[in-house]
């Protein structure tokens, strides 16, 4: 155990990148008025319109309440619409406004010019090691996650 350094902890290390991160992408997005979590619901949302809350909560890696606040923020900003489900009358569709199109549209290239910066001077192969790594990772994590 003496040989363990929080600071070498893949834990540790993944914790920490993650928050420099969301620091990062939050500078960039600052000006479009969204937060990186409520970002991340306008992107789901705009390349799949119509789902419901549970099912936008399950495709984002976000409980209920996290996602109902965050909802909740953003069709206070005008950003998305709830309709009634035709079929389940307790349930909402989830869409985008027109406000939420163009915004989406605005920051998405924002989003990405930061996360471009987090990658700088890594090669295509290193992204792709990354990538893989950090996938095979989410799925140990639900593997062993006892729900």
């Amino acid at each position: 155990m003496n040989d363990y350094w929080q600071d070498e902890s893949i834990g540790f290390l993944m914790g920490k990148t993650y928050r420099k991160i969301v620091m990062h992408v939050t500078t960039y997005l600052r000006e479009f008025d969204l937060t990186p979590e409520q970002f991340s619901v306008l992107f789901c949302l705009s390349k799949q319109e119509g789902i419901n809350q549970k099912e936008l909560a399950i495709r984002t890696t976000k409980d209920q309440p996290t996602i109902t606040r965050i909802l909740d923020a953003l069709a206070k900003k005008g950003f998305i619409e709830k309709k009634l489900s035709e079929t389940d009358r307790r349930a909402y569709l989830l869409m985008l406004s027109d406000k939420g199109r163009e915004w989406i549209e605005l920051a998405t290239p924002a989003e990405a010019k930061a996360i471009s910066e987090v990658v700088d001077g890594m090669s295509e192969e290193e992204l792709q090691i990354l990538r893989q790594a950090l996938i095979r990772i989410a799925e140990n994590v639900n593997r062993h996650t006892k729900e």
